[in-house]
């Protein structure tokens, strides 16, 4: 106690000091970030570079921690929670971080007389606390919500991509199937599941937030898929009529495919 009184008598007339009860204002405001920024600053003054450091990085965890646990539980569980507690609580756990880390220097600093920073300007940091903390949950709210409309887009055009890869075989058919076995494949599976495609990209239309350059691709895709659709209905009146006389029709069919191909590409 005394060498800390002493410290504080020989440095003090040309320092300033947050006080206790600023410094808890401050964390009502701005969190554990703004605590740890402003008891880092004290250290600092009563020349302990390194206990600041150590604040700093502790405030920035804990806040780090405090909204990533609070983002886990389920908004059912936090909206019955007042408002006010968590702040009150965590105001609480600094203040008597500060009393027993600093209390000591507080104490003699003010016995001596000499000055704290103003509330004012606690506040003030407390504030730009908020607005860090503020963009940051923003940031990882964006993100999340971005990721998770990804995820969606990706499981629905995996099924797309499967649709399609079983549909091609039937190129591969024209040569070994018969006129029944071909009729089939196209009626009973290879147009219903490029019908059923069409029907993946309007619901990945709908999907809130879609991504700019999803909804390019699913433009693409659609005029992919409607094309497809053309080109096997034309290949099943070519079979059923036994006729060649949609050869040239089917050519150009197959380079607007060509060319949509190549744009997602």
């Amino acid at each position: 106690m005394t060498e800390t009184i002493n410290q504080v008598e020989n440095t003090s007339k040309n320092i300033k000091l947050y006080s206790s009860k600023a410094i808890s204002g401050a964390t009502f405001l701005g969190g554990p970030l703004a605590a740890g920024y402003l008891i880092s600053e004290n250290f600092k003054a009563l020349n302990k570079p390194d206990e600041g450091r150590k604040s700093l990085i502790i405030g920035i965890i804990t806040t780090i921690i405090l909204f990533g646990g609070l983002f886990m539980f389920p908004e059912k569980i936090i909206d019955k929670i007042p408002r006010q507690l968590i702040p009150l609580i965590y105001t609480g756990i600094i203040w008597v971080i500060v009393e027993w880390t600093q209390g000591d220097s507080l104490k003699a600093h003010k016995e001596y007389g000499n000055s704290f920073f103003s509330g004012w300007k606690a506040a003030g940091i407390g504030l730009i606390s908020l607005v860090i903390i503020g963009i940051g949950i923003f940031g990882y709210t964006f993100l999340s919500t971005d990721n998770e409309v990804y995820e969606k887009y990706n499981k629905e055009f995996a099924e797309f991509s499967k649709n399609e890869t079983e549909t091609l075989v039937f190129y591969n058919n024209l040569n070994t199937g018969n006129k029944y076995s071909l009729l089939k494949e196209l009626d009973e599976k290879t147009i219903p599941k490029w019908k059923e495609n069409i029907e993946i990209i309007n619901k990945t239309n709908r999907f809130e937030d879609l991504p700019s350059e999803l909804i390019k691709q699913n433009e693409i895709l659609l005029k992919y898929s409607e094309l497809r659709i053309q080109a096997f209905e034309l290949f099943r009146k070519a079979i059923e009529e036994d006729t060649d006389k949609y050869i040239q029709e089917l050519k150009q069919i197959h380079l607007q495919i060509d060319n949509e191909l190549k744009k997602l590409n």
